[in-house]
């Protein structure tokens, strides 16, 4: 007969039994990433015999472009599904694009890095996998961040050295200004591009959307609150989007214009960061960080109202709809060649 667990033992048996739920979670998570580093380690291996076997010069002229096909069906044959055509090609192109192997393979799975070998630039491909490495990405915000053009949007603004740490690193958070993007995407609201919306409207969408707004703000991001209340001498005043961030352990205040920044919005945001500085910040909080959010800016108007200011305050832009790449490519491919001509330049001066 079974003897009942009486009061005095009932703490101890719970103790044993979230020891043992524990030891059993980690180990499926464990068994489940082992799975997962040998699977891909293996595709990278069959990938690397496929095109060895293609640089072996005469056995290539006499297979050419029918090896793969006679692979998947002889594969097939031998060992059933998972040899299709696709993904022999897969397995390839993993190799090629991974030549030294695949080091963070335990650290992703193989359905991420089939969204990784679909980019042909080295840089570009080496940023998304690294922050998706840092940020645990899951494979649809991997595609989400890619779709968005990420990489050439942080890229975009940095010089070249930055943008090889940036594809060597990924993100590295520092600074306030490493927060930073350009511009925001919200595609994810899906608003229709003849649709208007009021910026109360565009807030409380974003609330609504706050998994994907949180991707999109970036790493060590949690949400605080919206029309977070202020009062000065009597006088009530509201932020629009309150967040923490972890990693800089400060406070960011959001605000959301429609239409372009004036000066007065530029010196409301800073009387904000004055205000948490002085009564919301606890020990050990760094300055808060002030983020206007608009559709367009006047850069001169931004310089001049922002002159001598608090250099915690940004002005960024935001779209409702997916950038043009091509443009965000012509603008990065603008910006390496500028940086490798005045390389030249000091090379030939002797600076």
């Amino acid at each position: 007969m079974t003897t009942p667990i009486t009061a005095g033992s009932s703490s101890n048996y719970q103790d044993l039994l979230e020891q043992l739920s524990h030891t059993f979670v980690q180990g499926q998570q464990r068994a489940v990433q082992a799975v997962n580093t040998q699977l891909v380690e293996t595709y990278w291996k069959i990938g690397q015999h496929i095109v060895e076997f293609e640089q072996a010069g005469e056995v290539r002229a006499v297979y050419g472009q029918a090896l793969i096909s006679q692979l998947v069906r002889d594969l097939t044959l031998r060992h059933g599904k998972g040899f299709s055509r696709s993904n022999l090609i897969r397995f390839r192109q993993f190799y090629i694009a991974y030549p030294k192997g695949a080091k963070a393979s335990h650290l992703l799975s193989w359905s991420h890095y089939v969204e990784l070998i679909k980019l042909d630039d080295d840089l570009e491909r080496s940023f998304y996998e690294k922050q998706a490495i840092h940020e645990r990405w899951s494979v649809p915000e991997l595609k989400r961040q890619k779709a968005s053009s990420l990489f050439l949007r942080l890229a975009a603004s940095k010089d070249k050295a930055g943008i090889l740490q940036l594809a060597q690193q990924g993100q590295i958070l520092t600074q306030a200004s490493d927060l930073l993007r350009e511009p925001y995407i919200f595609e994810f609201l899906k608003i229709p591009e003849t649709h208007q919306v009021s910026e109360t409207q565009l807030e409380s969408l974003l609330c609504d959307h706050l998994q994907p707004f949180l991707l999109e703000l970036g790493k060590g991001f949690t949400f605080v609150g919206r029309q977070y209340r202020i009062t000065l001498n009597n006088t009530h005043y509201k932020v629009d989007l309150v967040f923490y961030h972890r990693i800089l352990r400060c406070f960011v205040l959001i605000d959301l214009k429609l239409g372009d920044v004036q000066h007065y919005d530029i010196g409301q945001m800073n009387m904000y960061l004055g205000y948490f500085a002085h009564e919301e910040n606890a020990e050990g909080d760094n300055p808060p960080i002030g983020i206007i959010l608009s559709r367009d800016k006047d850069e001169l108007l931004v310089e001049y109202a922002t002159y001598n200011m608090d250099s915690q305050l940004f002005v960024q832009k935001y779209q409702l709809y997916l950038p043009d790449r091509e443009s965000l490519q012509r603008e990065l491919a603008l910006t390496l060649r500028e940086a490798e001509m005045n390389a030249e330049l000091k090379r030939e001066t002797g600076e």
